[in-house]
């Protein structure tokens, strides 16, 4: 096994390390962790939103799907020369956020091509993502789940298919559970697939909330059964939520001391969980920023513990205690040197040819949808998280500021141009909203591609307004909606308990961060921190993580990045001063305003607007705004107008 002494023949080495993706910048070495390895290993992915291709701009997470499918068949091999066991595990959100797979028509019409290749997947299951859209939704059941039959597990959700009779017939996204047996030890392990409790799904699914589905009958007799080494609850739910409460609470209840391995997902945090000292949950980031490493070791053979020595002898009934179970995690950064590494492989003796091909077959397609399409330049960072708001750093100031406002502008001016002459090209006073969970990714200094549009703001829903809301009514939604959890809820009776009033709902999952226990310092005011720490010395910057197990998690040495809080929504004025009083006194003082907002805002919106005793009828009050354009598509045509040189986009390259 290599050590952290490593790092400098890491460093050798370097030069015939690259990136698959011919545009991705080379990784750069720094110190590594070994993995842990146990009798039992997992590898786990989560929340890859399509970023199969890797990350171009980011050296330490450049590595594509191929190179992971190489990575898997690599450790697999290892496993396997030292009588272990490596199984491979999803959990969920691989559509909606890249190019690779928004830029298609339909989109994702190649995901699935890419991802089937990572065979076998043991445990696979859908996030909320794969269920927005009716059409996402039916590619999972017709495509998806039948790539990985068998493995693709779907323990509270259904769908409603036609059987050609005309009439929807609801029947199981997939099955609800699998019990197989590993091909080294045969470790016996019953398998879930959840998904937390989703309020948005498409009306051709069924998400039934998990506190439900664990009362069922198949459920009760699932986890029942005595013939059971180790329980796999794989989900889209994260790592400390209730929906995890409750599973762990319906499986103790029953069997008190059987192994409790969870896989979460949803929140985009690297995290680990003790639920108890056989019960453990792991959840593996987001973006392919990220591959999970879990092991295990101290099951019983024949009532004595084992080593990790090979073995060809079969599992016996499990019997340690759970003081002898031993669970061990790493987050590894996605790229080939530590790829490299952990594999014990070099640039010539790691790739495999499936994992090759599938690398040159995203190359093909990110150049058939021209992704690296140069739109514009930007002229520094901007962060979705790792500046404070408000800042010149902040994505959302910059959004607040220019963005948001121009959108106004310029559908004033294009309702002037649909008028006759001589139409105002004033706009009218107006509130934008946004959620800031429609931004999902920072721009970074240099070229805004094609690619980069998608990355921003992969959402395909666009922009509703609200005409003529009072003003001293349209300035209190905000806060409204950036108000402590729950506040929502509470705003109506109709609305309590009611999943899709979850304010993590309106904020980017990354915020989660906030609510979970972490060994760092938060400054004592609104705009709060993570990551405050000192940086040792010639570290690069990246994921420090902090959880139940300390901070040695991270399988690459950094330097820490601060996280700062965003609030739910932001909003920009336009013609209209919030800081005057909004009762119609002084002269030209704006009494009503236009209230603007991206439509998957909007029931939040009239939910406000109703608690603040000004109602709108959907049908009614509510129109499209700026010709149904969603906000990606919006920002790219910002970015064409103020970042393009020349006055249009082109493929020559930023200056940095």
């Amino acid at each position: 096994m290599h050590s952290l002494a490593t790092a400098s023949i890491i460093t050798l080495v370097l030069r015939a390390a690259h990136a698959s993706q011919p545009s991705a910048r080379p990784p750069i070495a720094a110190p590594l962790r070994d993995l842990p390895w146990g009798q039992l290993n997992f590898l786990h992915t989560t929340d890859s939103h399509g970023w199969h291709g890797g990350h171009l701009q980011e050296p330490f997470y450049s590595a594509d799907w191929g190179d992971y499918i190489s990575f898997a068949t690599q450790l697999r091999a290892s496993a396997a020369a030292r009588g272990l066991d490596l199984l491979l595990v999803d959990t969920g959100d691989r559509v909606e956020g890249n190019g690779l797979y928004d830029a298609s028509d339909p989109p994702g019409r190649f995901t699935s091509e890419i991802l089937k290749h990572q065979q076998p997947i043991d445990i696979i299951c859908a996030g909320n993502h794969e269920l927005y859209l009716a059409r996402t939704a039916a590619h999972e059941y017709q495509v998806t789940a039948p790539n990985f039959a068998g493995h693709y597990l779907a323990s509270n959700i259904d769908i409603i298919v036609d059987p050609g009779t005309g009439t929807g017939v609801r029947v199981p996204l997939a099955a609800r559970f699998r019990k197989f047996s590993t091909p080294r030890q045969a470790i016996r392990i019953l398998a879930f697939g959840f998904l937390f409790d989703f309020g948005q799904n498409a009306n051709n699914t069924v998400v039934q909330r998990v506190e439900e589905t664990v009362g069922e009958r198949w459920f009760q007799d699932a986890i029942r059964d005595p013939d059971l080494d180790l329980i796999v609850v794989a989900g889209h739910v994260p790592v400390r939520s209730p929906e995890h409460r409750a599973i762990y609470a319906a499986i103790r209840a029953v069997r008190r001391h059987i192994p409790i391995q969870f896989f979460a997902g949803h929140s985009h945090l690297r995290d680990f969980a003790r639920y108890d000292a056989a019960a453990v949950a792991l959840e593996s980031g987001r973006f392919m920023e990220t591959i999970g490493f879990m092991s295990i070791r101290g099951f019983a053979r024949a009532g004595t513990m084992t080593t990790t020595e090979p073995t060809t002898e079969p599992m016996q009934p499990m019997a340690a205690a759970a003081a002898e179970l031993h669970f061990a995690r790493r987050y590894i950064d996605n790229n080939l040197l530590s790829f490299y590494h952990h594999s014990a492989r070099n640039a010539s003796s790691f790739p495999t040819e499936l994992g090759r091909s599938v690398s040159e077959y995203i190359a093909d397609l990110r150049l058939a949808f021209g992704l690296d399409r140069r739109l514009g330049c930007a002229p520094q960072d901007y962060w979705l998280d790792r500046a404070p708001y408000p800042s010149a750093g902040s994505i959302y100031t910059w959004l607040e500021h220019h963005v948001l406002p121009d959108i106004v502008r310029t559908e004033a001016d294009a309702d002037a141009d649909a008028r006759p002459a001589p139409a105002s090209r004033a706009p009218r006073p107006t509130l934008i909203l946004i959620n800031s969970g429609a931004i999902r990714f920072d721009i970074f200094q240099g070229a805004f591609t094609l690619d980069t549009k998608y990355i921003v703001s992969p959402f395909t829903t666009g922009f509703h307004a609200i005409r003529d809301v009072p003003l001293a009514v349209a300035k209190k939604v905000l806060p409204l909606l950036n108000a402590a959890p729950g506040s929502m809820m509470m705003m109506t009776a109709a609305a309590d308990d009611d999943p899709r009033w979850s304010s993590r709902s309106l904020a980017s999952p990354e915020q989660q961060r906030f609510s979970i226990r972490r060994a760092a310092a938060r400054a004592d005011r609104s705009q709060q921190a993570i990551g405050l720490s000192s940086s040792p010395a010639g570290l690069e910057p990246g994921y420090t993580t902090t959880d139940d197990d300390g901070a040695t998690g991270d399988d690459t040495l950094h330097a820490p990045i601060t996280y700062y809080r965003v609030p739910n929504c932001i909003q920009a004025a336009v013609d209209v001063d919030l800081d005057v009083d909004d009762d119609g006194s002084g002269s030209g003082a704006v009494v009503v305003v236009d209230l603007v907002f991206l439509e998957y805002i909007e029931p939040w919106v009239l939910l406000a607007l109703a608690f603040l005793r000004a109602p709108r009828d959907p049908a009614r009050d509510v129109r499209p705004f700026a010709a149904g354009k969603a906000l990606g598509e919006l920002v790219a045509e910002w970015v064409v107008r103020h970042w393009a040189r020349g006055g249009g986009g082109g493929e020559q390259a930023c200056d940095v």
